[in-house]
């Protein structure tokens, strides 16, 4: 029986071995429970329908249903439990993770990684009050699971923004630009700027590039706010928005920008 006290989990993965490490790692922290163990989504998905779960530990690439196919299921439970994605995807779909505000653990997983996300875990669970985890988990499934045929995601259309006390989703519409901060991107928005801890370079290969447009090295910009771009005395280039923010223009990216006005210019009435 589930403690109120005590985070609770389950563990779904059809690898033994997996099954044992992740247990094993578990037992390590004695204020979470373990309520079982399935090797199979099937199995899983029964139990859930059944029980309140605190958080899952899921395998993404199972025989017959995958592991994005039953978060797909559980987000639209009244109340879905809280993903942590076991994979050993490579590092380019690890990403997406860190965009939707999701957590995972990359097989195989070191001590401190594993009680980091522990961390991580307990503080998403009071996120989860405050905001709709589901829509956040499905456009996580959106966005990074290929139509048939297909070999890439489709580009996103929000993020996910953590920080103290509450998850934040902020649709790319209502970005004008975003600016490398070390191992975060600043993304500003209309009277306000807002810390995404994801690399300007990761985030960028996740832009629909007929809607952003690099401009300089740690400057992205969205190509219906570029309005002029003037040429400075000292040889450099600054672009001005229409948001009325003014951001340096590299000179290897000026022909795009001079571009990207053109274009704008035709749109115009």
């Amino acid at each position: 029986m589930a403690s109120p006290d005590k985070p609770s989990c389950i563990i779904v993965d059809d690898e033994e071995h997996a099954r044992t490490t992740l247990r094993y790692a578990l037992s390590k922290h004695a204020e979470w429970q373990v309520l079982a163990e399935f090797r199979n989504a099937a199995s899983a998905r029964e139990f859930l329908a059944a029980h309140v779960v605190d958080v899952v530990f899921l395998d993404i690439q199972m025989p017959k249903e995958s592991g994005l196919e039953l978060a797909r299921t559980l987000a639209t439970l009244a109340r879905p439990p809280l993903i942590i994605f076991v994979t050993a995807f490579n590092a380019h779909a690890v990403d997406a993770f860190e965009l939707h505000a999701l957590d995972y653990l990359l097989k195989p997983f070191k001590a401190d990684r594993f009680a980091q996300t522990l961390e991580r875990a307990r503080e998403m669970l009071a996120y989860t009050r405050q905001t709709d985890y589901a829509q956040v988990l499905n456009h996580f499934i959106d966005t990074t699971k290929p139509e048939p045929g297909q070999q890439t995601r489709t580009y996103v259309r929000q993020v996910v923004v953590r920080s103290i006390g509450e998850m934040e989703s902020i649709l790319l519409d209502q970005i004008y630009w975003m600016a490398a901060a070390g191992n975060y991107v600043e993304l500003h928005l209309d009277k306000r700027v807002v810390l995404h801890r994801v690399p300007l370079s990761k985030l960028e290969e996740y832009l629909d590039p007929q809607q952003f447009l690099r401009v300089h090295r740690s400057v992205i910009v969205r190509t219906d706010q570029c309005a002029h771009l003037l040429v400075l005395g000292n040889g450099s280039y600054q672009l001005s928005l229409r948001c009325g923010d003014e951001v340096q223009v590299s000179k290897s990216y000026v022909a795009n920008v001079r571009q990207a006005l053109h274009e704008c210019q035709k749109k115009s009435p």
